[in-house]
């Protein structure tokens, strides 16, 4: 009797946050059934264990060396096979195209993107002493930013400018999306919604940039 596989109980806003995640800051091994999620911060795996219900442990990766971090190994042949059906495969970073997500989800995944691989920066501008706001999502695929890009505008709102910069030591392209103050404070309003689940840090930097004056009342980077 062939054994029967294991399902996730994780649905709805939870599931696709875990899938934009997993897009940014996760791995499919080339077996078929681990799934890899990595991060710096130990204190955001271990409550993304508790909301998720995984059992599995949060793992030192890289010990003692510059790149050590922190990870959870999910073991989950139908979640994987899940994770295919939707866009994500191994060795991503380079060829993902695009990721089939609910529009209603979008920015659940969006929030899963920006935890994972977003940069969130403020500063002072040195004419009109204002604070600026911007927000950053890289990644090493030209062809799934574009599409990124475009899903932003359509479901969003926003309008990004992307750019792009050889990284001689990887031998390849980093592709960056960016968006201002009035783009970003949309795109925060709608992501990081009141009890959505997230990284601590950047729910703080999301409601730290919300609640600072938008400066432009109009921006051609929103509609």
């Amino acid at each position: 009797m062939p054994h029967k596989r294991k399902e996730l109980k994780i649905e709805g806003s939870d599931l696709w946050y875990l899938v934009g995640l997993i897009t940014s800051d996760g791995s499919l091994s080339s077996d078929g059934r681990h799934i890899d999620i990595t991060s710096k911060n130990y204190e955001f795996l271990t409550q993304l264990k508790e909301r998720l219900k995984i059992r599995n442990n949060v793992c030192v990766k890289d010990k003692g060396t510059k790149k050590q971090a922190y990870r959870i190994q999910i073991a989950n042949r139908n979640f994987y096979d899940f994770l295919l059906s939707v866009g994500l495969m191994p060795n991503k970073s380079l060829t993902l195209k695009s990721v089939n997500i609910p529009e209603i989800f979008f920015k659940d995944f969006l929030r899963g993107l920006i935890d994972g691989d977003g940069s969130v920066r403020s500063w002072i501008h040195p004419i009109n002493l204002h604070e600026q706001w911007s927000l950053r999502i890289y990644s090493g695929s030209q062809v799934f930013m574009q599409w990124l890009q475009s899903r932003i505008e359509e479901y969003i709102g926003c309008r990004g400018k992307l750019y792009y910069e050889l990284k001689s030591k990887f031998k390849s392209f980093v592709y960056t999306l960016k968006y201002g103050k009035i783009a970003a404070k949309r795109i925060f309003r709608t992501c990081y919604y009141n009890g959505a689940f997230g990284m601590d840090r950047k729910i703080k930097l999301a409601d730290s940039c919300l609640k600072t004056s938008s400066g432009w009342h109009r921006s051609k980077t929103v509609d």
